[in-house]
């Protein structure tokens, strides 16, 4: 039987080189100009603060941007993903701007497996990775399982009320439509295009993705030892997640056009290993 993981990999497979040539991920910019920092990284950066010295382990790091800018500022950092494909893409990018970040192939919830308990200072999780994983849990416990004590969380996410919002909608109501918490069953997507402009369509389509609620997530950390020490609700989000509905802003962030007041878009939060 096909597992969620080999369907998954199949179609970030197919991605990562759409990705890698969209003006999306600005690959160009990155060789251009050593100081250059993705769109969510440098939204990041007043929340994260100082990690100049620190390891950093990035996970589910995709074709390897952010952790790359979080290299650049100054960390130590290893990049973990699924994908083959992707890490491909990441390790010549890494290699081509001389950046201090190493790629590693895992699934996340073997990556204190593979790389080792208590070894790195900073776990950092992006946009758009949480929703491929079936249960929060053994997230939490991978998270606290890679830190060394005192070593922080740090993740930026799409707000699970965002996740859940109807958006095919054409009036300016907002629905929910999807899970807000998380559920055993997945949500099953067909879906021949991605987030990034590109003219490339894929051969692997369907994808399965799961919803995880605040709460939950929260929850989840405090269980695994973790002590929880910032969370910050974000009225943008670093893609068009409502298409017709937002505005684009400056530094690439998008915002619900019409009383985005109504919507946390996105969220930071900030957890310290006890």
């Amino acid at each position: 039987m096909t597992s969620y993981l080999d369907v998954n990999r199949a179609n970030w497979d197919e991605r990562a080189p759409a990705h890698a040539a969209s003006p999306d991920y600005h690959v160009a910019d990155f060789l251009a100009d050593p100081a250059f920092l993705s769109k969510v990284v440098a939204f990041d950066v007043p929340l994260l603060g100082d990690i100049a010295g620190l390891r950093g382990v990035h996970l589910q790091c995709h074709i390897g941007t952010d952790t790359i800018s979080l290299a650049r500022l100054g960390a130590s950092m290893t990049g973990v993903d699924f994908s083959a494909a992707a890490l491909q893409v990441a390790r010549r990018l890494a290699g081509q701007t001389g950046a201090d970040a190493r790629f590693v192939q895992s699934d996340a919830y073997q990556a204190a497996t593979v790389l080792g308990a208590g070894q790195f200072d900073l776990v950092y999780t992006g946009i758009g990775a949480l929703c491929w994983l079936p249960e929060i849990r053994p997230w939490a416990e991978v998270v606290a399982a890679l830190l060394r004590p005192g070593g922080r969380l740090f993740i930026r996410e799409g707000h699970p009320v965002l996740w859940a919002v109807d958006d095919v909608r054409e009036d300016d109501l907002l629905a929910l439509r999807y899970p807000y918490f998380e559920l055993a069953e997945p949500l099953v997507w067909d879906d021949g295009g991605t987030y990034v402009q590109t003219d490339a369509r894929f051969e692997h389509t369907t994808t399965y993705q799961w919803s995880h609620g605040l709460g939950e997530i929260i929850t989840a950390l405090l269980a695994a030892g973790m002590r929880l020490t910032g969370l910050a609700e974000h009225d943008s989000v670093p893609w068009n997640a409502l298409p017709g509905k937002m505005d684009r802003l400056p530094g690439g962030e998008w915002r619900l056009a019409d009383r985005p007041w109504r919507l946390p878009h996105s969220y930071t939060l900030q957890a310290v290993k006890a």
